[in-house]
């Protein structure tokens, strides 16, 4: 009895098929996937605290627990932040007139004096009928009707994903309810040849991401106090905002500051015009806040959990900006603390190789 080979061509052109064609369905159903992964990163933040509960009542209901005390948290900072934020977004509304009367007094004439460049005055009186003559003259009824088509796909979009939002709760659940099972199910499901070392490197590179994210939370946290503090001593209307979001957007290094810093010398010219002493205070505000994100906090409450050099920081985030945008900014730290950890063994591996040691050498030495 002949067994019939399979040209390796063919079969290596059958691999290449069923890869193509696998990246292409996964491209195709990245929409639905998308919700899956985020319930299952979700449930992976969560169940530490699941699982902590879960030992004194059922796990169904520590779920419960934890997504009441969650719920609760936001509403109660909702409740103070939206009254605070509405003051405050008036405050910047009312700031508008002293902007005009800066930007034409001010700026107009610093331009004109040391420039070629001539600004048109503004007026606050004339802005609704300086927007209104631009509309009509710039957009005729088709493009109105284009607009508004625009305006129903975006509504569309908005409920989509807020369907996509409600369901991720619902996945994060079922998730955290089977999370021992499923794991279990993947660890019995890994050759037991390398069963050890596979299950080693996943709990080393768990362990850098927990305490990656513990830390990172920490140092936001106490981040956008030093900046809101700061900013509010110094007489800043809207700096609890800017501090705030400041210290939320230092999860990606060096956007909270460069975003804050931005947002707190704009609000200062047009609160206090351009007065040189309340800009060196905000410029000092955010020196003292780098300062003690990278001298204090990253060192104290992050340390080496990462274990990368701060050019190797600044090339993650960069490269996870080009390739995925802002989402690839958020996930480049611990793609990179995971990546590292699997660098360490791939470099071990290498040193206790044979070939590192000298023992098989190539051919082409031999020659």
């Amino acid at each position: 009895m002949h067994t019939k080979v399979i040209d390796p061509f063919f079969r290596r052109l059958f691999f290449l098929v069923v890869i193509v064609v696998a990246f292409i369905l996964l491209h195709l159903m990245m929409p639905v996937i998308i919700p899956f992964v985020v319930a299952f990163f979700l449930a992976y933040l969560f169940d530490p605290l699941v699982k902590k509960l879960s030992r004194y009542v059922r796990r169904w209901m520590a779920i419960l627990v934890v997504y009441s005390a969650i719920t609760a948290m936001m509403v109660l900072l909702l409740w103070w932040l939206i009254p605070t934020l509405w003051t405050q977004l008036q405050d910047a509304w009312n700031y508008l007139p002293q902007a005009v009367t800066w930007y034409n007094e001010v700026l107009r004439g610093w331009l004109a004096n040391n420039t070629r460049i001539v600004m048109p005055e503004l007026e606050v009186k004339g802005f609704s009928e300086t927007l209104v003559d631009y509309m009509q003259k710039n957009y005729s009824a088709g493009d109105a009707g284009s607009l508004m088509s625009q305006i129903l796909a975006s509504s569309m979009s908005f409920i989509n994903n807020a369907g996509l939002i409600v369901l991720v709760p619902i996945l994060t659940f079922y998730f955290l309810f089977n999370w021992d099972q499923r794991l279990l199910q993947w660890k019995m499901a890994i050759p037991t040849a390398y069963a050890k070392k596979t299950i080693q490197i996943c709990r080393e590179c768990d362990q850098a991401l927990k305490e990656f994210i513990k830390g990172q939370l920490l140092v936001m946290i106490l981040l956008g106090i030093i900046y809101a503090v700061q900013l509010q001593l110094i007489g800043l209307e809207l700096g609890l905002i800017i501090g705030m979001a400041a210290g939320v957007a230092s999860f990606v290094p060096y956007l909270g500051f460069g975003l804050g810093f931005i947002a707190a010398v704009t609000a200062s010219l047009f609160q206090f015009g351009l007065d040189w002493f309340h800009l060196s205070l905000i410029v000092g505000a955010f020196l003292v806040g780098q300062a003690a994100e990278g001298y204090v906090l990253q060192p104290l409450l992050l340390g080496d959990k990462i274990g990368l050099s701060p050019l190797w920081v600044i090339f993650a985030v960069l490269a996870g900006a080009s390739l995925l945008g802002f989402v690839g900014m958020l996930i480049a730290l611990p793609v990179s603390a995971v990546l590292n950890v699997l660098f360490r063994h791939l470099y071990g591996a290498y040193l206790a190789s044979d070939f590192y040691k000298g023992r098989k050498q190539l051919k082409l030495f031999d020659e």
